[in-house]
């Protein structure tokens, strides 16, 4: 009987956890940083493909799977001399997704390492994140 208890919430776990694991993989922004493209999928199918920037020389963008730790409508940058940070999806520390004016730069490495998005695009975004909850969304993040 016991075996079979065991058994029973052995199996309870595993069917939990992946419903857990599920729900936050809902909406996954992946961005792939040899191509400078971002791939925004929900429930597993693909809704945009965007350019993005990523670090350029002497900085970096880290490599990974987050979830988002904190949004903003807008915010900015204290480190550098108060950019503007529209729409802005912090997923590891101070490195963020958000929106950028230099449109003309999204396709190649061009920033001090977040992942800069045209701003209507970035909203897009957030408001997707917005909808499924932050828990629920993932940035992953790759070479």
């Amino acid at each position: 009987m016991k075996r079979f208890l065991a058994s029973v919430v052995l199996a309870a776990a595993v069917v939990v956890s992946g419903a857990t694991a599920s729900l936050a993989n809902r909406l996954v922004a992946h961005v792939d940083i040899s191509r400078q493209t971002m791939t925004v999928k929900k429930d597993g199918r693909t809704l945009y493909n965007w350019r993005v920037s990523t670090a350029r020389k002497g900085y970096r963008t880290p490599t990974g799977k987050w979830s988002p730790t904190r949004m903003h409508k807008m915010w900015h940058s204290r480190k550098y001399n108060m950019s503007p940070m529209p729409y802005s999806i912090f997923f590891y520390g101070g490195y963020a997704i958000h929106g950028t004016n230099a449109v003309n730069a999204l396709g190649r490495p061009a920033s001090h390492g977040c992942i800069r998005l045209d701003t209507g695009n970035a909203r897009k975004l957030y408001q997707l994140t917005k909808q499924v909850g932050p828990r629920n969304m993932r940035v992953v993040i790759t070479h």
